[in-house]
């Protein structure tokens, strides 16, 4: 069976790219049409981190339920950008 591992520099560069998304979407959708593609990918994407962290073996001190945490926050705060478009834009 293939496992996965899961290391410290491999969750900040998805929680990062992440976040860089989150940041060049801001930027870049200033039209009425709020195209909601790289939000939702950007959704995949920390959809993914989350289900490889949860597969993590325990025991990380902590850490690994603080970074659950932290990509369950941007999850909720990236449908929040959706659900507001949707709602100012009609996407």
């Amino acid at each position: 069976m293939l496992e996965s591992k899961i290391t410290r520099r491999g969750l900040i560069a998805a929680a990062a790219t992440g976040a860089a998304a989150i940041v060049l979407i801001g930027a870049t959708t200033g039209s009425a049409d709020a195209y909601q593609g790289n939000m939702e990918r950007a959704l995949e994407q920390l959809q993914a981190a989350l289900q490889s962290l949860r597969e993590a073996t325990p025991d990380k001190g902590g850490h690994k339920a603080h970074a659950v945490a932290l990509i369950e926050q941007a999850m909720n705060q990236v449908q929040a950008g959706i659900n507001f478009a949707a709602e100012r834009f009609g996407d």
